[in-house]
């Protein structure tokens, strides 16, 4: 279980203290897909650093178990929305890179990245540079050095907002498909709700200034859950549903972003 407690997270800026977040509490489950949405600047990013030990919170305590979260821990691996990968390293090597920082040899580090090269669709391009891979591609490695390291938290901030939209979507259908193998406990970030209702058991749906919670939406989908199911009643239902919690706060002539 992790528990966000009170949060809340303020910044310094040229015209003086911003408070992005305020009394932010919920729970996430062990094993669960668990999404939170909002609109820029509502503090999304921001939490995920605060679960992953990047950056502390003025006010309130996350709890992974009975642990306080004080900085990074092995349980955790992030994927980011851009690929960070390095461009002079084969992608074998990139997918061990997370277990080679943990002190790994590289070669012991490779080994251990195959299988999880084999999940995401890989394999055969072990040796290619990120150069020659498409965006989709590339964006599966990143998520492979994630799995090399078996996390126990899965954390993924808005991992597939720079592809295409078919790209995205077939991303969005492998991951779900890993996800039902693999049962990690997973926080994604997105805009997006498609997205979140696609591939989440709950959502979080962000207000904002200062961002905090204003719903937590059950997502109640079959799984496995099937490409066919976005032209569903329910998840038209589930979608309508998040854009009319969403868009009084993107039409918000007043609104500030926090600086995620």
């Amino acid at each position: 279980m992790i528990e966000f407690r009170d949060i809340s997270r303020n910044f310094n800026t040229r015209d003086g203290e911003f408070q992005a977040l305020t009394d932010v509490s919920f729970d996430v489950r062990d094993n669960e897909f668990f999404s939170i949405l909002g609109p820029s600047g509502c503090g999304k990013t921001t939490l995920l650093k605060m679960v992953a030990g990047l950056i502390r919170p003025s006010g309130g305590t996350i709890r992974i178990g009975d642990d306080v979260v004080t900085g990074p821990g092995d349980d955790r691996a992030m994927v980011f929305q851009h690929f960070v990968l390095l461009p002079w390293a084969d992608v074998l090597t990139n997918a061990g890179f997370g277990l080679e920082m943990r002190g790994v040899a590289r070669k012991d580090a490779r080994e251990q990245a195959r299988p999880h090269l084999e999940q995401v669709g890989l394999s055969r391009f072990s040796s290619h540079y990120p150069h020659e891979l498409s965006g989709g591609m590339q964006q599966r490695v990143g998520l492979a050095r994630a799995l090399t390291v078996n996390p126990d938290i899965l954390l993924m901030d808005e991992p597939f907002g720079a592809l295409d939209a078919q790209t995205r979507q077939l991303m969005q259908e492998d991951l779900t498909t890993l996800w039902d193998k693999e049962k990690k406990t997973v926080i994604f970030v997105t805009h997006s709700m498609d997205e979140a209702a696609y591939l989440s058991d709950r959502v979080l749906v962000m207000d904002t200034h200062p961002g905090r919670v204003k719903e937590i939406l059950d997502i109640p989908l079959e799984r496995p859950r099937e490409p066919g199911i976005r032209r569903s009643a329910l998840f038209r239902e589930l979608t309508s549903h998040m854009w009319a919690q969403l868009r009084d706060m993107i039409h918000d002539p007043d609104a500030e972003v926090a600086p995620e």
